[in-house]
């Protein structure tokens, strides 16, 4: 009896510790589950000219390395006097909350406590000055490395903001935040 008890726990232990020893980099799973390109609403704002407009709609491509990446954030407008306003970003996740940085605006988000999905992110976005918003964003493009090609490739290598489609005094890009 007492060596039957003997065996079945040294199984059980040897299973717990095959269990326990395994590896797995949470934020190197977040940071591949990321890559493509995601778009809905953020909350997002820019202003320009002294007046303040609401972003129909984001669109964020993450172009990832092991757990880090760039890529751009893309805001498109309906009632302002460019179409869209779009940043480079750069990108990483820690502690699976994920840091991103604007470079032309040199400001920075953190999306933590979220769910991900392969189609669905969703959760709460910290803005630079600690405000924090509710974002959900899906899925919308992935890239298919089988079938990338280098003869397809076709790279913009500036992605700025629409011109004004009226005359105005200011000529400077306009200025991203987040408000709900």
């Amino acid at each position: 009896m007492m060596k039957r008890f003997t065996t079945i726990f040294t199984v059980m232990l040897m299973a717990a510790l095959s269990l326990s020893l395994v590896s797995c980099d949470e934020d190197a799973e977040v940071a591949a589950t990321l890559a493509g390109t995601w778009q809905g609403n953020v909350y997002a704002y820019s202003r320009y000219n002294g007046r303040e407009y609401r972003a129909a709609e984001s669109k964020v491509q993450f172009n990832s390395g092991y757990n880090s990446g760039d890529g751009y954030w893309i805001d498109y407008y309906n009632d302002a006097p460019y179409s869209y306003q779009a940043s480079h970003i750069t990108w990483y996740v820690r502690n699976t909350n994920i840091y991103i940085h604007f470079e032309e605006d040199n400001t920075n988000v953190v999306i933590y406590n979220y769910t991900l999905s392969d189609d669905r992110l969703s959760g709460y976005i910290q803005t630079g000055n600690g405000q924090m918003l509710t974002i959900t964003l899906y899925h919308t493009y992935s890239p298919n490395w089988s079938s990338y090609t280098f003869d397809d490739y076709d790279y913009d290598s500036y992605y700025g903001y629409a011109k004004s489609r009226t005359a105005g005094t200011t000529t400077g890009r306009p200025q991203r935040f987040f408000a709900e």
